[in-house]
């Protein structure tokens, strides 16, 4: 979270005060000696918030439109969406600064590089739909007004980092936190047009359907992108290997990201790599609670040839 008023969920972390950046510098202390690169996803919940998370005030969101669906887990319990207030144009322009700082604490906190989430339903996404976004300035209406908050909180970040260290994330066919809009297929092959003149680290496309498709139309394809978007484009959500193997050699993706299988496998490179069996990853009962139970107690793989 790149503020306390992004947040979205009990015990969310963050990148916004100085004991924040300390705590992350201890994971990326124990990467360096690997090499291994790590960047640091910035995101702000928007309207996928609840007051009972922030003292009482709304959570805020391109427009007054309410997230309807399923309840939001709170410190008072389970509650239903409120409607959002909608930012003012000054409140924009401090969170896109919110961004440039958060973008500078993760520097210091050493990490590789930072991905910019503008996916899932969270406030960028919020911006960039024409479901969310109904205002009438220069941050809505036209594609290019409501590229436009994406387009500045980049731009900060890109004051902060070098091009080849941005990302920035992606989910056109996702209906997660109620998205979804009509004019879907033409919002998302704008915004890859735009990002393609960014020159990005690399573009991360929820292709993948495993959160859900909003139905709006055909779901777009990695294709699409890949005739407006010359960078690298890493893909998700829901892969196996095979699919992912499918994916690299059609020369759609560049990449696969993997995220629920590598919470109950840590070892799953190990694992793709010697065909070994996956621990399943459809158990998300002890998502989003405290300790180690569900997060960093499932075991490497074990066999007779791999005590």
């Amino acid at each position: 979270m790149v503020s306390k008023q992004g947040i979205g969920w009990i015990d969310s972390p963050g990148i916004y005060t100085d004991e924040m950046v300390a705590g992350w510098r201890k994971v990326t202390e124990k990467l360096k000696p690997t090499r291994t690169p790590i960047f640091l996803q910035l995101w702000h919940c928007g309207r996928a918030s609840h007051s009972d998370l922030h003292d009482g005030a709304l959570p805020v969101s391109a427009s007054a439109v309410k997230l309807n669906g399923d309840h939001i887990h709170t410190p008072l319990g389970s509650k239903p969406h409120e409607t959002p207030r909608a930012l003012s144009i000054d409140e924009i322009k401090a969170t896109v600064d919110d961004f440039r700082k958060a973008a500078i604490n993760a520097k210091a906190a050493g990490f590789s590089g930072v991905e910019v989430h503008g996916a899932n339903g969270y406030l960028i996404n919020q911006f960039l739909d024409s479901k969310t976004n109904l205002r009438d300035d220069q941050y809505g209406g036209s594609l290019e007004n409501k590229f436009r908050f994406f387009k500045e909180v980049l731009e900060a970040v890109l004051e902060v980092w070098a091009p080849e260290q941005v990302a920035a994330r992606i989910s056109p066919n996702g209906v997660y936190n109620d998205m979804g809009s009509e004019d879907f297929r033409e919002t998302y092959l704008y915004v890859a047009e735009e990002l393609n003149k960014l020159n990005l680290a690399y573009l991360h496309i929820m292709d993948g359907l495993a959160f859900g498709f909003h139905e709006k139309g055909e779901p777009m394809t990695l294709a699409e992108f890949r005739s407006l978007y010359q960078g690298i484009i890493i893909s998700n959500c829901g892969y196996t290997k095979e699919a992912a193997e499918e994916k690299i050699g059609e020369g759609h993706a560049d990449l696969v990201a993997f995220g629920r299988p590598f919470i109950t496998n840590p070892d799953l490179p190990e694992r793709f790599k010697n065909n070994w069996q996956l621990n399943p990853a459809e158990d998300m009962s002890h998502w989003y609670t405290p300790g180690a139970q569900g997060y960093t107690d499932y075991e490497p793989f074990k066999s007779s040839t791999n005590p």
